[in-house]
């Protein structure tokens, strides 16, 4: 992955992205290419010498049976948005600006692991449950559904484990626009009504370089890929 210095997050940074996101791609390579499938994961921070992400997958989806080559890659992905030169000032004094598009994103890669293991796979849905029920004010548990049904969903499900060896991550979030284009950034994001426009202007705020007696990273020119 191409990572320009001023948007390479910090490890705290990667944690937080692996704690906190949804679903991500699991891509592996096959004799026919390579294939991908969306799925759920929790990051475990404390399995292995840099953690797992788990999850599960159906039993009928071929991509669990793996080839003598294990490794795997994980695509974790945060907010994305396009970003409009009409949003900087600067645009205004010179017009030399393009539009970009701001996101966070890991690569996370490691050696997959299946778990075919009914006791494994059921403590994985719970701990996926969990994660995302926590915020309901009714959250629902596995132990509403009957114990035959929930015995014959995971019947049909396999465990995954993406033991991590290393995360490349990106976090390109205006780091490289001056302190007045990074405002005109957030409050463009925050006027504009397109999905996670939001979340992304949380993220440029809480990401904004600190300049002059702060320290941290100087305004550097052009978009940064």
């Amino acid at each position: 992955m191409y990572v320009p210095r001023h948007f390479a997050p910090t490890d705290e940074n990667v944690r937080r992205l692996l704690h906190h996101h949804g679903a991500a791609d699991l891509i592996t390579v096959t004799e026919d290419g390579l294939q991908a499938t969306l799925l759920p994961f929790v990051y475990d921070p404390g399995a292995g010498a840099h953690g797992s992400l788990i999850g599960h997958m159906a039993r009928n989806n071929e991509q669990w049976t793996l080839p003598p080559d294990r490794r795997a890659m994980v695509i974790v992905r945060g907010p994305d948005a396009y970003v409009t030169p009409t949003w900087y000032p600067s645009k205004a004094e010179h017009h030399r600006q393009v539009p970009t598009w701001n996101y966070i994103t890991a690569h996370v890669h490691g050696n997959l692991l299946v778990h075919d293991d009914p006791e494994w796979v059921e403590d994985q849905v719970r701990r996926l449950t969990d994660k995302h029920e926590a915020a309901a004010a009714t959250p629902w548990s596995v132990d509403d559904a009957p114990v035959p049904y929930i015995q014959g969903q995971l019947r049909a499900i396999v465990g995954i484990e993406l033991s991590i060896t290393r995360v490349e991550a990106k976090f390109k979030l205006s780091q490289n626009r001056s302190p007045a284009d990074i405002r005109g950034v957030v409050d463009g994001l925050r006027t504009r009504d397109q999905g996670q426009d939001d979340a992304m202007a949380d993220a440029v705020q809480a990401h904004r370089p600190r300049r002059g007696g702060e320290g941290g990273l100087p305004v550097q020119d052009g978009s940064g890929g």
